[in-house]
C-alpha cells in the first residue's frame, strides 16, 4: 500500500484481504466491473456514486458505481473498472489505489459485476460524461450505515416474480439492485470490523 494511505484505509485493505471474493458460476453471464471508491471529505469517508442518464443502454436513471462491461482490449477486470471509471467520471487510472475486491453479483440484464474497492485523492476534479452521468453523488459511510436510511425495496422480475431486497436512501436518491447488493457486502464487512468510516491519520 502507498505510504499516503491513512490507517483507516489500511484497515479496509486488511478487511478485504481477509475476505475471499466469490466468483460467478454462471458461464452465460457477460463480465463487467465497477469501482467502489472511498475518499475523505469533511472528516469522514464518502462513497462515490453516479446517477445514470436516460441515454445509456442499461440502468437508465439508476444510482450506480462507475463501471461497465469488459472490452476485448481490457487485459483483466481491473483494467475494465479503471477504464470505465475514467470514461464516466474523468478519474485517471493512475489516481486510483485498489484496496481489495468483493463478490461477483449478477444483474437482470445478463452481466456479472466484479467490484473493486479503491480510493482516490481528494479533493478531486471529477469530469463526468454528459452522455452517461446525470449527477455525481457523494454519500458518507456513516449515512449508509444508519439503519434509518435503509429500505426494503420490492421489484418485479422479468419472469413476473417479486423480490424484496435492501435499498439505501441518500437524500432524494435510492440505491437499489446490484449496486445495493455490492454496497451491502462492503458495509457489512466494515461494520463487523468496527471501522467507524472516519478519516483516521497515522
Amino acid at each position: 500500500m502507498p505510504p499516503a494511505i491513512d490507517s483507516a484505509l489500511q484497515t479496509v485493505h486488511t478487511i478485504l484481504a481477509r475476505s475471499q471474493p466469490q466468483g460467478t458460476t454462471n458461464p452465460s453471464l457477460r463480465p463487467s466491473a465497477v469501482c467502489l471508491l472511498l475518499y475523505p471529505k469533511n472528516g469522514e469517508y464518502c462513497v462515490l456514486f453516479n446517477k445514470r442518464t436516460e441515454e445509456v443502454e442499461f440502468n437508465k436513471g439508476d444510482m450506480c458505481f462507475p463501471g461497465g462491461g469488459k472490452d476485448p482490449e481490457d487485459v483483466d477486470l481491473a483494467a475494465t473498472a479503471l477504464r470505465e471509471t475514467h470514461e464516466e467520471m474523468g478519474i485517471k487510472p493512475e489516481d486510483v489505489t485498489i484496496l481489495g475486491e468483493l463478490d461477483d453479483t449478477a444483474t437482470q440484464v445478463g452481466f456479472f459485476i466484479h467490484p473493486f474497492v479503491g480510493t482516490i485523492p481528494y479533493p478531486y476534479e471529477f469530469r463526468p460524461s454528459s452522455i452517461e452521468v446525470a449527477e455525481v453523488v457523494e454519500v458518507p459511510i456513516s449515512h449508509l450505515l444508519d439503519r434509518r436510511n435503509m429500505r426494503e425495496e420490492t421489484r418485479v422480475l422479468p419472469n413476473g416474480q417479486q423480490t424484496t431486497t435492501l435499498a439505501y436512501a441518500a437524500g432524494r436518491h435510492l440505491i437499489y439492485g446490484a449496486t445495493a447488493r455490492i454496497l451491502g457486502q462492503f458495509l457489512g464487512l466494515v461494520e463487523d470490523s468496527g471501522w467507524p468510516g472516519r478519516a483516521i491519520t497515522r
